[in-house]
């Protein structure tokens, strides 16, 4: 029983620092906003590390899933607000709409992309990004490039207050939440055939598919349950905190950068690294551009430049080297 109990150990550390930001946003004034941006830095890591931790291939479209995931939540709300008595339950119904069409979507692309490797995969995966916004725009699918705003929709069926506290507060608990749920699902995987059986495309494609490791199946998992889990934090962080979609913001690539930023800094296919990429990049960030405005952009790329050069297989990577030997390597995964 108790060896079983070990598997989960290194879940410990990722709660406390979740906790420990939860504490900090709460008890500290005028530091939740910080910590919202963190929340969100932290569970997106959480859930791009699924794929690219696990199997290595870089999607650079990875934020159409997060857009679509928002638009899930914004077509629940805006569908639903003339039934009566839904209350929270629309919101319930918002997630399981951004799960499936983001799954929709990740079982599309991947059908075809995963097919591909390297450059060719990134390439294509820009392309259905790109190319599934100026869709919405272009078909003016849900209102097309004058987006959704639905604020009076969540009022209607909310009620004022209760819409209120969602968009400033339970929408990033709702986030703090997908973020331990996306480490769970990792640690789980991680111990199971479909761990192993990633590491080992991961290592060396080919000497896979010869052990009879079928390594299509495989990414498409993993390529899902990311993506899933995209469109959750899109739904919780855009759709309900922010109650509108524009294509040119939820499309916007710069957060597909970031994720593979925050992996990499911490440490990609390891459960601690998003949560510390996550907060290294979100404090720079934040703080850089309040004492130095202007200057972050070029002052943070030299900042990752030297953690990178330092910590090549990222900051977690190193920590798991270094605590091979002692009790700690029950906790560093």
């Amino acid at each position: 029983m108790n060896s079983k109990l070990k598997k989960y150990y290194p879940l410990l550390p990722v709660c406390v620092a979740y906790l420990i930001l939860f504490l900090v946003g709460r008890n500290v004034t005028g530091i939740w906003q910080l910590v919202s941006t963190l929340l969100f830095y932290c569970a997106l890591g959480q859930a791009f590390n699924i794929f690219l931790g696990m199997t290595g291939y870089v999607d650079f479209g990875y934020v159409a899933f997060l857009g679509v995931g928002t638009y899930g939540m914004a077509t629940a709300v805006t569908g639903l607000a003339g039934y009566e008595g839904l209350g929270v339950g629309v919101i319930v119904i918002g997630f399981a709409l951004a799960v499936i069409m983001a799954t929709l979507l990740s079982m599309a692309v991947g059908a075809v992309a995963l097919r591909l490797r390297g450059a060719y995969f990134a390439i294509a995966t820009i392309g259905v990004n790109e190319g599934f916004r100026y869709l919405i725009e272009g078909a003016n699918l849900w209102n097309g490039s004058s987006g959704m705003i639905f604020t009076a929709e969540l009022n209607q069926i909310l009620g004022r207050d209760l819409a209120g506290r969602v968009m400033t507060f339970w929408a990033d608990i709702l986030v703090l939440i997908i973020g331990v749920a996306a480490a769970v699902v990792t640690l789980l995987y991680m111990n199971s055939k479909i761990g192993y059986a990633l590491t080992a495309l991961r290592e060396d494609e080919d000497a896979a598919k010869v052990m009879g490791i079928h390594v299509t199946k495989f990414k498409i998992i993993a390529f899902i349950t990311s993506a899933s889990f995209a469109g959750m934090v899109g739904a919780a962080s855009w759709a309900l905190k922010t109650p509108y979609v524009f294509p040119p913001e939820v499309f916007e690539i710069h957060y597909t950068i970031e994720a593979i930023i925050i992996v990499m800094l911490g440490g990609a296919g390891t459960l601690m690294g998003p949560l510390v990429g996550a907060l290294i990049y979100g404090v720079s960030k934040y703080y850089l551009s309040i004492f130095l405005p202007g200057f972050q952009l070029f002052i943070f790329a030299l900042v990752i430049i030297v953690i990178i050069v330092l910590f090549p297989e990222g900051v977690v990577g190193v920590l798991k080297g270094k605590t091979r030997n002692n009790r700690l390597k029950q906790l560093i995964l």
